[in-house]
């Protein structure tokens, strides 16, 4: 896609809907020289080479990537205007615009009626699930795997509720005999599991947590920040993805996987009802039409109706389907478990967890924890810093425990070890792979990369 022609359309589009107001004052307060302006923009340009290449896939590092070019296009065509969702004379196009990408977001994951909303982030997204969970269940608190994003625990206090850890499997994945131990107590109102976590992209097994919830009388939130999207990859198992629709709230980040740019996170209810508790009077606002205004089942107030432009535009092109984003996605799970294989067969590296999604966790084979921890810090900084074919992994700190569980012959000699982490979240990690790992493999072999 050819972004340059692709704004040139926006930038005309938007200059035409601009010239039926007729002439428009030019205020000097606002006026800037070429001169200025180029030499502003040059300096922009030289300080943003401060950063990492995410759009290629010799970064492998975090789950990091550019937006989709149709998503900066839309963006840019409706932050001309600059939109706010919050109240309908705001942004009437755009409110509309996020109310489809809503409903799509809802069908993706098996919801009919359902109520719903795009948010700044999946923190925001999170902390509305869980202030609702609070509002349904008083007095009760949260529990969550040990392995879940920290927002929860961090929301938690936010709210004023009690957060509590569950054990996780060998695999990462939420213990159900801990957890049932954990409701047993009586004091649990929601159960957050997650569909894809942020450390190993484990998937909590939503079809057996749900009817053990249930039956103490709890409610079941999932965090799919990170995953939700892999609901379009038709070759994981699909009962955790089928029992979601079931589940009470659902929060998915299209910053992520959906494609687009920081910050898009949402969050969707199965019961509309719960709409009740954002109720709140605004004596300037929710005048201009008595359809419901986002801002009214929201705890944000000002919100960008950008966000929803670009998601929509990136919708219009790459669906939510199977085939459309499924096959972005499929691609990266793809690398990721091809890569799996390959590392499986190498001498110089072991995998430390096979991938469920699109994160490939793994070490620079050693006999002992504090070998492997020293080359795994050794080798994200050399092959960030390599003047010659950089690539930039990541790490993840792992507990003595975790670690014996999954490879009990590595000497414990340490509390806790680094171990490399990649996210293959682009569908061009596919294509790089071979010369990736051949890096990673020079890396580990070599002191000085």
């Amino acid at each position: 896609m050819d972004l340059r022609r692709a704004l040139n359309h926006v930038l005309d589009n938007h200059r035409k809907w601009v010239e039926q107001f007729g002439d428009l004052p030019d205020h000097p307060s606002l006026h800037v020289s070429e001169a200025q302006l180029e030499a502003a923009l040059d300096t922009l340009s030289a300080r943003l080479t401060n950063n990492y290449p995410f759009f290629h896939p010799r970064y492998a590092g975090q789950m990091l990537k550019p937006p989709h070019p149709a998503a900066i296009a839309g963006y840019v065509a409706a932050m001309l205007i600059n939109p706010n969702n919050h109240a309908l004379d705001g942004g009437p196009a755009t409110a509309k615009m996020e109310r489809e990408v809503v409903k799509q977001l809802a069908t993706m994951f098996g919801y009919g009626e359902h109520l719903g909303h795009l948010t700044s982030s999946g923190t925001i997204a999170n902390l509305e699930a869980l202030y609702v969970a609070r509002e349904l269940h008083p007095g009760k608190g949260v529990a969550f795997s040990v392995d879940s994003h920290y927002t929860h625990g961090r929301m938690c206090g936010v709210l004023g509720v009690e957060g509590t850890k569950v054990k996780v499997d060998s695999a990462g994945r939420m213990d159900l005999d801990d957890l049932r131990k954990v409701l047993a107590t009586g004091k649990i109102g929601t159960v957050v599991v997650t569909a894809g976590t942020t450390g190993l992209g484990a998937i909590d097994p939503v079809h057996e947590i749900l009817p053990i919830a249930r039956e103490y009388g709890t409610r079941v939130h999932v965090d799919a920040a990170y995953g939700g999207f892999f609901i379009l990859v038709d070759d994981l198992d699909p009962q955790p993805w089928q029992a979601i629709k079931d589940c009470d709230s659902i929060v998915v980040d299209p910053h992520k996987h959906g494609l687009q740019p920081y910050g898009c996170g949402a969050v969707l209810f199965r019961d509309p009802g719960v709409g009740r508790f954002y109720a709140h009077d605004s004596p300037y606002t929710y005048f201009t039409s008595d359809d419901l205004h986002l801002g009214e089942i929201s705890l944000e107030c000002s919100r960008s109706g950008a966000s929803a432009a670009a998601l929509w535009l990136t919708f219009q092109l790459i669906p939510p389907t199977v085939d459309g984003l499924g096959a972005v996605l499929a691609a990266g799970r793809r690398a990721a478990v091809r890569w799996a294989d390959t590392i499986d067969a190498s001498a110089e590296l072991t995998l430390y967890q096979r991938p469920e999604l699109d994160i490939v966790s793994y070490f620079g084979t050693a006999g002992t924890m504090s070998e492997i921890d020293a080359t795994s810090q050794r080798v994200l900084h050399a092959g960030m810093s390599a003047e010659v074919e950089p690539v930039f992994l990541s790490v993840l700190s792992v507990g003595r425990e975790d670690f014996a569980r999954r490879h009990p012959a590595v000497g414990a000699d340490a509390d806790r070890a680094r171990v490399l982490r990649s996210v293959l979240m682009k569908p061009e990690s596919e294509l790089y792979l071979d010369t990736l790992h051949g890096r990673v493999i020079d890396l580990v072999a070599s002191p000085n990369g």
